[in-house]
């Protein structure tokens, strides 16, 4: 618990030095806070839920032009924090790429992302069952649409096949069970929100599925297998 805390507390004072750095040098920038619940399934057990936290930010380091068919490239970053660790995992992410602009205030382009997730441990047969963290390679869709009144309204959808992640074994407990393949999966999310200028208003919806093969050498009672569902509503800063 104190290395992840410490963690948390690295990335957060990497990220704020980034920040501090980037609107010299870019075109808009927006950080941001949420508030919500989180939901997990492991395999066959009940669905967990509990309460979690997160910072997001996104800048503009190029702006690009729907008349010359350069596209915006975008940078950012992500951090969840679940309440109970036990249950839920903890998320940090870094991202970049292009969002092509199109008439009607209409713009897709894509991610590259990096994603670390620290897994919560499980039971299996009253015996504790360390799942290994994942590193998570991933190139979600990305793809917005502005409206309303001066165009302040926004929505946005991303959705991404997973590849098969990269597993870190837990400094803490390390599983008698190595990690196994992935069979398929994906993550998609849905944002919705109001831009009032200097602040704007959001509501995310996310929904990611993990299936791993099934092998008892490997993925015991399937307990690998990972369904999260997330709510949250937030405020941030633009500028």
């Amino acid at each position: 618990m104190k290395l992840r805390k410490t963690r948390v507390l690295l990335f957060l004072f990497v990220s704020l030095c980034l920040l501090a750095a980037i609107p010299a040098y870019c075109q808009r920038v927006m950080l941001g806070m949420d508030l919500g619940g989180t939901s997990d399934q492991f395999g066959p057990l009940k669905s967990v839920g509990g309460s979690e936290a997160g910072i997001d930010g996104q800048a503009v380091i190029i702006q690009g032009s729907a008349k010359d068919d350069i596209p915006n490239i975008v940078v950012g970053g992500e951090i969840i924090l679940p309440e109970k660790t036990s249950s839920h995992a903890t998320e940090f992410a870094l991202f970049g790429g292009p969002e092509f602009l199109f008439p009607h205030h209409l713009s897709a382009g894509f991610h590259v992302q990096f994603r670390k997730l620290y897994m919560p441990s499980g039971t299996l047969n009253g015996v504790l069952f360390g799942r290994d963290n994942m590193w998570l390679l991933e190139l979600p869709i990305v793809i917005g649409y502005k409206f309303g009144p001066a165009n302040h309204a926004f929505v946005q959808a991303q959705g991404v096949a997973e590849f098969s992640p990269k597993f870190s074994t837990k400094i803490s407990s390390a599983s008698v069970y190595p990690p196994p393949p992935l069979d398929h999966g994906y993550t998609m999310r849905g944002v919705a929100g109001y831009d009032f200028g200097r602040w704007y208003l959001k509501a995310t919806y996310s929904t990611r599925y993990l299936k791993f093969i099934q092998d008892a050498s490997r993925n015991p009672g399937n307990l690998y297998n990972w369904r999260n569902q997330s709510a949250t509503i937030g405020f941030g800063l633009s500028f």
